[in-house]
């Protein structure tokens, strides 16, 4: 009887699924995605932190966040450069009153890390949609915010990772640094908004909003995340661009990659 009592004891341990507690509910699970990669300078990761740090304790950015249904959001700060390299500055947090917004820009301001090689928005964006599994967090909507300073160079098509992560319900919004601080003019690209527009966002009211001067990039980082904590309504299908060349950063790296010293 005892043998038989261990035994059913055994598997009902074996069958029985392991307790998770549920996930918090917020209005919004965001991603911040900020380029650092080597065409960005110390100066402007500087700029880039204090900015989001600035913006999210804001007056604007908390109260549209007490505004939401819930009035509570989920951010998480993710810091990208070539496919692979990507690093997590902040993980998870759970933003609801002015001290939870203090304390992210606090860790956020506190100090900055080395730039990385490369850019790959497409490698960004597979990595932030993953950042969303057992997170912790069940929010209404997930959204991906990503900026940056050239057009994807390496990994998978740019289109083909974000028709990827707008199959899973996320919405892309983008912040292109149009600015001329960093490396050399081969290397930028003039129309880095609407190559942002048609090859990166998309999703229920996705937008792009461009930073040409690095003066703007504080109120810009602020107007984005007002505008990303506020329901745009049922997902809709990104149309494919229209006559926009998505590779155009692949060929820009092809043309110049003798000046990089490598193969």
């Amino acid at each position: 009887m005892r043998t038989l009592l261990a035994l059913a004891v055994a598997l009902f341990a074996t069958a029985a699924p392991a307790w998770e507690p549920d996930a918090m509910e917020v209005d919004v699970e965001l991603v911040l995605a900020v380029d650092v990669s080597r065409s960005i300078t110390p100066n402007e990761m500087e700029i880039q932190r204090r900015g989001y740090a600035e913006a999210i304790m804001s007056d604007e950015v908390m109260t549209a966040v007490r505004a939401g249904l819930i009035g509570r959001i989920a951010v998480t700060y993710i810091e990208w450069a070539g496919d692979y390299t990507q690093r997590t500055v902040i993980d998870w947090t759970l933003i609801q009153t002015e001290a939870d917004a203090r304390a992210f820009a606090e860790i956020l301001t506190s100090g900055l890390d080395g730039a990385m090689r490369r850019t790959s928005i497409s490698g960004a964006l597979i990595a932030a949609s993953r950042a969303f599994e057992d997170n912790g967090f069940d929010g209404l909507r997930r959204v991906i915010d990503i900026s940056g300073d050239g057009p994807n160079n390496q990994g998978r098509p740019v289109l083909v990772a974000r028709n990827q992560v707008l199959a899973q319900g996320i919405v892309i919004n983008g912040l292109p640094l149009m600015t001329r601080e960093g490396m050399g003019g081969r290397w930028h690209l003039e129309d880095l908004d609407v190559y942002y527009r048609e090859c990166v966002i998309g999703g229920p009211g996705a937008f792009v909003i461009p930073v040409t001067e690095w003066d703007q990039f504080a109120a810009a980082v602020r107007r984005k995340l007002v505008l990303e904590l506020v329901d745009a309504g049922p997902m809709t299908v990104q149309a494919e661009p229209q006559g926009y060349d998505c590779l155009i950063g692949e060929k820009i790296w092809e043309q110049n990659r003798r000046y990089w010293g490598m193969p």
